[in-house]
């Protein structure tokens, strides 16, 4: 109420000289009411214009109507409310906006009566609506009572109003003039406001004011309550502190104060019997003589707390037996995994000694290998074979090295590290812990969580590692850690150097056959809710599904496309079709899995003179290679393409010049190159290649471009090449040759200095294949062309091929 003010009468209607056309002033969320006096910024370029011509009017009287929809920038007759006020303008103020603030003073009701003018802004014929008289109307004297005490209790209940508030009601003795005061100070939509607005009968505005003044009022005293409410609590929980306060100082004085004893002394208890180390006892007992004279609701208090809390849930002793039949331990692990016979191997090699020295610390492993070979689930079936529990911390993406140490207690919500709260999660001494992904950690300005891991995995030194949370040794010694990677470049030397690196490579067609039969196939059908008498997949049916639509090193594809046969089935199932199904030739699998992806491009890439097959090794696996060479008119140039990269650009140039330097021995012309160029590509060029393995096949396709003769189809090849001739040893040997096998390739050309690695290549895929090992790049070209292009009197001795 104190936005508006307004005489003790409303104005004698025999001084409101104005005629029955007055201009118009549209305002937005507001209602302007006979003797109020409001203020009001008018910006609109029409509202400027008419208080820029209030001094051309004989009579500063302007009509007032509220608009409906305040987003309306130019309102019409039909925007507008059909009752307003016309109004008085006491004072115009102009803004260097060019806006103006006027302060107007409601006069009486006016009924709009049609718009007269409409530019530069609007004028309209207007209508007075006299009120109904209410001389000596006892209701309505006891109407406007009601009213008035209604507002006073408002006005009571509003502190932020001035005292004067009541003094003004009290003043008005007019019912008519008295709601609209009311009405013009009340919390209402302009909605309610407008139909008070129109509202002539003086009566019935009053009912109307009174209704929503009562409801006004009951909002009020609800908030009233409500505040009354909350400041009763909080005064109850002060005087409840100040009350523990004083028995405090009372207990202190008569020497019984026990200081939260029930709390501390459970914790001293818990202390005593958690047969902590010598220094985590001590510190453990000094931080609760600490915590007795601290007061409970303070942070420290709770810091201190949550720090012991910690400290004894901790396994400091508490271990679990491990199974030392190496029998049943080697039964577990064939059970969950097939083949991957080098890490079961080195577990059952860890049992057999344990058995023997019961005091031998865990070992620290990295099992490498490409995605979905099964290194994670390795993890787990290592514990259950064991009998240990098994701890899983992710380390992919680990910038902080803190997520390893922890923070230091001075900090807000500070933590023990990954590895403390995993050993507190497993509750024993000697968990499985996976690091998993350890080959993608990160580093930046807060630190190096590999060099963390320094400590963490290095056995002499693990038995006193220390958490920033803790400030105390942990010993580490007696947990198995088994960390995963899918390679191992990425991983610094010194963290490489403390782990006991077992590869896992690729799996052959035959042990993904029987990994599909003795493990995928069976878990899908029991998560798709089918029984094996349902649907049978044939062996035929899972070596067409490894063939035709899968390409990987591991398992995750062929899981995956398993399960969409499965789904497949289990739609008909659903829909009444009870089966049993079988799956069986490759056909069958096309109404599941559409058409085939994948099929051996060898034969049809090798048909033209200038394509070899090579094989490189990628982070999930091995791959073949093709490597296209063409030539065209030009001035002796190399080009290369398919984003290769720099050892890559050097082994093409390296093949170039042997070609040169040898053109006679290959009975190609000495300027064969002056008014050629020649291209090499290799497809794929969105991903990026590099290394020097691809030497001898880029020489090969270059010479059989060159001679017009075309590269056996069936044979692929790998090492690098030398300015001698010479036929250098690379890596990789396993993963490429698997990829040879998964392609239909038949012969593979390898360094001669790479024989032994043939032997970490199952017997099964070496009685497929022929391997020949070459030392000279003359002899690759004896045993990879179709026709032998050396001249005979400057060939050398080719290498026997061996099985």
């Amino acid at each position: 109420m104190a936005d508006r003010k307004r005489g003790n009468q409303p104005p004698d209607e025999n001084d409101l000289k104005f005629g029955d056309e007055l201009p118009v002033l549209p305002i937005r969320n507001a209602v302007l009411f006979p003797g109020a006096v409001a203020p009001f910024d008018v910006g609109r370029e029409k509202s400027v214009a008419l208080v820029e011509d209030l001094e051309n009017l004989s009579q500063p009287v302007i009509a007032i109507f509220a608009q409906r929809d305040p987003n309306i920038d130019d309102p019409g007759e039909g925007d507008l409310y059909p009752v307003g006020a016309a109004a008085r303008v006491l004072k115009s103020l102009k803004h260097s906006t060019g806006n103006y603030s006027l302060i107007l003073q409601g006069l009486t009701r006016i009924q709009l009566d049609g718009v007269t003018q409409a530019g530069p802004y609007l004028k309209a014929r207007i209508k007075r609506l006299e009120e109904t008289p209410v001389t000596d109307d006892v209701e309505a004297e006891a109407l406007a009572m009601s009213l008035r005490d209604v507002a006073k209790q408002v006005i009571t209940l509003m502190p932020e109003l001035p005292r004067e508030a009541q003094s003004l009601i009290d003043s008005i003795q007019d019912p008519g003039g008295l709601a609209d005061l009311v009405a013009a100070n009340l919390d209402a939509p302009v909605e309610e406001k407008a139909q008070l607005m129109s509202t002539v009968d003086v009566k019935e505005r009053i009912r109307q004011v009174l209704k929503l003044l009562t409801r006004q009022l009951e909002i009020l005293k609800m908030r009233e309550r409500i505040n009354s409410q909350i400041k009763e609590e909080m005064g109850k929980n002060q005087r409840e502190y100040v009350l523990r306060q004083q028995l405090k100082a009372i207990k202190e004085e008569l020497g019984e104060d026990e200081g939260d004893q029930g709390d501390i002394d459970g914790l001293e208890e818990r202390v005593a019997k958690a047969n902590l180390p010598a220094e985590a006892e001590s510190v453990a007992k000094k931080q609760l003589k600490r915590l007795r004279s601290m007061q409970v609701g303070s942070a420290e208090y709770t810091v201190v707390r949550t720090y012991l809390d910690w400290l004894l849930d901790l396994p400091w002793s508490q271990q679990t037996p491990d199974n030392l039949e190496i029998a049943r331990v080697r039964e577990v692990l064939d059970e969950d995994h097939y083949g991957l016979e080098k890490v079961k191997k080195r577990i059952l090699e860890y049992l057999a000694v344990r058995k023997l020295k019961p005091d031998k610390k865990g070992p620290i492993l990295c099992l490498l290998g490409p995605p979905g070979v099964g290194k994670t689930s390795l993890g787990r079936s290592i514990a259950r074979s064991l009998g240990r529990k098994f701890v899983r911390v992710s380390l992919g993406g680990v910038h902080d090295e803190a997520a390893i140490r922890g923070h230091r207690r001075t900090y807000v919500g500070a933590l023990p590290g990954q590895i403390i709260q995993g050993m507190k999660k497993s509750a024993t001494v000697n968990p499985v812990f996976m690091l998993d992904e350890i080959d993608k950690i990160g580093h930046d300005f807060r630190g190096d969580p590999s060099a963390a891991l320094l400590e963490v995995l290095d056995p002499e030194q693990n038995n006193t590692f220390s958490d920033h949370y803790l400030e105390i040794p942990y010993d580490l010694s007696s947990v198995m850690f088994v960390a995963t990677a899918n390679v191992a470049d990425p991983i610094p030397p010194p963290l490489r150097d403390r782990m006991e690196i077992l590869e896992i490579p690729g799996y052959t067609r035959n042990e993904k056959k029987a990994i599909a039969r003795q493990h995928l196939l069976p878990k899908q059908l029991e998560e798709h809710g089918l029984k094996s008498s349902q649907l049978e997949i044939t062996d035929q049916a899972i070596e067409a599904i490894i063939d035709f639509y899968t390409r990987e090193a591991g398992v995750r594809t062929l899981e995956r496309q398993v399960a969409a046969v499965i789904r497949g089935v289990a739609v008909k199932v659903a829909e009444g079709n009870v089966g049993p199904y079988k799956i069986d030739a490759p056909d069958d699998l096309q109404p599941y899995l559409g058409a085939q992806k994948y099929t051996s491009e060898v034969a049809e890439r090798t048909e033209l003179p200038g394509v070899a097959t090579g094989l490189a090794w990628t982070q999930v696996g091995g791959e073949i290679l093709f490597i296209e060479v063409t030539r065209m008119i030009g001035t002796g140039k190399l080009q290369l393409t398919g984003q290769l990269g720099d050892v890559m650009k050097e082994s093409a140039q390296a093949a170039l010049s042997f070609v040169r330097a040898h053109s006679k021995e290959l009975g190609l012309a000495d300027d064969f190159l002056e008014k050629h160029d020649i291209h090499i590509h290799i497809p794929a060029g969105a991903m990026p290649k590099d290394g020097p393995s691809a030497g001898v096949t880029m020489f090969t396709a270059l010479v059989s471009m060159l001679k017009g003769v075309r590269v056996r189809h069936d044979v692929a090849m790998t090492g690098e090449i030398t300015l001698r001739g010479r036929v250098l040893p690379v890596g990789g040997i396993k993963e490429k040759v698997l990829a040879a096998h998964r392609a239909g390739i038949k012969r593979i050309l390898l360094p001669e200095r790479n024989k032994p690695d043939l032997e970490e290549v199952p017997q099964e895929i070496r009685d497929t294949l022929e391997f020949i090992p070459v030392s000279r790049m003359e002899d690759v070209l004896t045993y990879a062309l179709e026709e032998n292009v050396i001249n005979a009197e400057t060939a050398t001795a080719s290498a026997a091929p061996s099985n």
